[in-house]
C-alpha cells in the first residue's frame, strides 16, 4: 500500500514539494470558513450577491464579498455585469466547477457518516 506523502511526491513530475504544498494550499482554500458552501451554490449557476446571501444563512456581507474576491482571484469564479444593468452575478468557472465531484465526495462522506454536529453560526450542506 503506498503512503499518502509517496502519492503527493508522485503527483508532481519534478518536484514533491510542489504537489505537497499545491495540496495543503488547496484543502486549505475549500476548508476557509464558509468557502465550501459558496461554491456549492454557485453550482448550481450563476448567482447574483444578493442570491448568494440569501440562500447562505448567517454569512455576513463582509466575509461573502471577501470569499467571492478569492474566488475570482484564483480564477475559479468571474463577476460579471448583466446587460443593460449595473447588476453583478457570479458565476464558477471550469476551475470552479472542477469542484464539484470534491464537494459532492464531501456530501456523501458526511450523510454516510451521521452527519456532523453543528454549532450556532455553523451553516449545513
Amino acid at each position: 500500500m503506498m503512503k499518502k506523502t509517496d502519492e503527493l511526491i508522485q503527483s508532481t513530475p519534478q518536484n514533491g514539494q510542489v504537489a505537497c504544498d499545491s495540496f495543503h494550499a488547496t484543502i486549505e482554500f475549500i476548508g476557509k470558513r464558509w468557502m465550501g458552501i459558496i461554491i456549492y451554490h454557485l453550482l448550481d449557476g450563476p448567482k447574483r450577491y444578493h442570491e448568494l446571501a440569501t440562500e447562505i444563512e448567517g454569512i455576513s456581507d463582509r466575509l461573502l464579498t471577501e470569499r467571492l474576491k478569492e474566488l475570482e482571484a484564483h480564477g475559479f469564479a468571474v463577476k460579471r455585469t448583466l446587460p443593460s444593468s449595473r447588476k453583478v452575478e457570479y458565476e464558477l468557472t471550469e476551475q470552479g466547477i472542477a469542484f464539484d465531484p470534491i464537494i459532492r465526495a464531501i456530501l456523501t462522506w458526511v450523510k454516510s457518516n451521521g452527519g456532523c454536529t453543528r454549532s450556532k453560526t455553523e451553516n449545513e450542506f
